[in-house]
């Protein structure tokens, strides 16, 4: 996978970043990988439980050294990174995949069978070609995903003990595939090509994303669709992309899934068994 140069093995001796321009609270840096410890690290990962404003904190590592930020889970029956099973050589680079052929591969293993239609494409975007560039409204997707990640923390639930984790990636969408997060494995091998949707929904949508957990994937939406035409389009996405979002909920069809899950929701939630 193509990645710009790593400068988490700059912590081990410094490891409060200091010569990255940061000043990160204690915590450590993670190796570990399903077939042993990887040749450098791949993320690094808070010692203490994350709170409102610690993403904030974080945040200029993005621009003094290449490292964005993400919550993680640290506890809970799976554990924390350290023993998700991260399989970076298992991983592509997201920048080889097509976003609308991978949705359409997708679609027809997984929902074609269960929906008896087509693939419909790709629905049109909902953010300005210049959206939340440089921006301090409350539609820059950077400043929506921080609303998220404090709110995620302080209201607690979806992850056990959520840390904050630094990531060296290219853009927020590259953050799974990064780190070799293995959480779709069964719905799909390779992390990279789910990143190439992720790539397009930041392009399209305005999505960060904002947490990880040992199968599930959190991201925040700067422009999430406004009609319900909009969200049946997006919802078809949704159905290649994580097809247990709708098989195994409450909305058991694509147009409820997108009036109770995505209309006007600035969050996007996916899991897959």
């Amino acid at each position: 996978m193509a990645t710009l140069p790593n400068p988490l093995p700059k912590l081990t001796s410094d490891p409060t970043g200091a010569a990255l321009g940061l000043q990160l609270p204690p915590g450590r840096l993670v190796d570990a990988t399903d077939e042993g410890p990887w040749h450098e690290p791949l993320l690094w990962l808070a010692d203490g439980e994350a709170a409102p404003g610690d993403w904030a904190a974080l945040a200029p590592a993005r621009r003094s050294a290449g490292l964005l930020p993400v919550v993680v889970d640290g506890g809970g029956p799976h554990g924390g990174p350290q023993d998700w099973e991260l399989a970076p050589d298992a991983v592509s680079y997201p920048g080889d995949h097509d976003a609308d052929e991978v949705l359409a591969d997708l679609w027809e293993e997984y929902a074609a069978g269960e929906t008896q239609e087509e693939w419909p494409g790709l629905a049109d975007a909902t953010a300005a070609p210049d959206s939340g560039a440089g921006s301090d409204s409350a539609e820059d997707p950077d400043a929506v995903a921080m609303d998220i990640a404090d709110d995620l923390v302080a209201s607690g639930g979806l992850l056990e003990e959520p840390r904050l984790a630094l990531v060296p990636a290219r853009r927020s969408a590259d953050i799974p595939a990064a780190i070799g997060w293995s959480g779709p494995v069964n719905h799909e091998g390779d992390t990279a090509r789910l990143c190439a949707v992720l790539r397009s929904w930041e392009d399209r949508f305005g999505i960060r994303v904002v947490a990880l957990g040992f199968d599930h994937l959190l991201v925040s939406v700067a422009f999430p669709p406004t009609t319900l035409a909009e969200a049946e389009a997006v919802a078809a996405e949704h159905f290649a992309f994580c097809p247990d979002n709708i098989l195994q909920s409450s909305d058991t069809s694509i147009r409820a899934y997108a009036e109770n899950r995505l209309l006007g929701r600035p969050v996007w939630h996916f899991w897959w068994d």
